[in-house]
């Protein structure tokens, strides 16, 4: 493994560090608000699927109970 001189190393951060292409803050609040949207969909997604599981449950048990 080759030894890297310290402020070679930091010069090589500084020059990857530049090629990196950075978000507006219009991207980062409309993704951000997407995953917000994305989250509360899951959430009512899986409740719905919830109260159908312990109905159906609570009709089966009412049955053979």
């Amino acid at each position: 493994m080759a030894r890297t001189n310290p402020l070679q190393f930091i010069q090589q951060v500084r020059s990857e560090v530049s090629k990196v292409v950075w978000p507006t803050r219009r991207e980062v609040m409309l993704t951000t608000v997407m995953v917000f949207i994305m989250a509360a969909l899951t959430a009512v997604f899986f409740a719905l699927v919830d109260v159908l599981i312990r109905s159906g449950l609570q009709g089966v048990l009412s049955i053979f109970g």
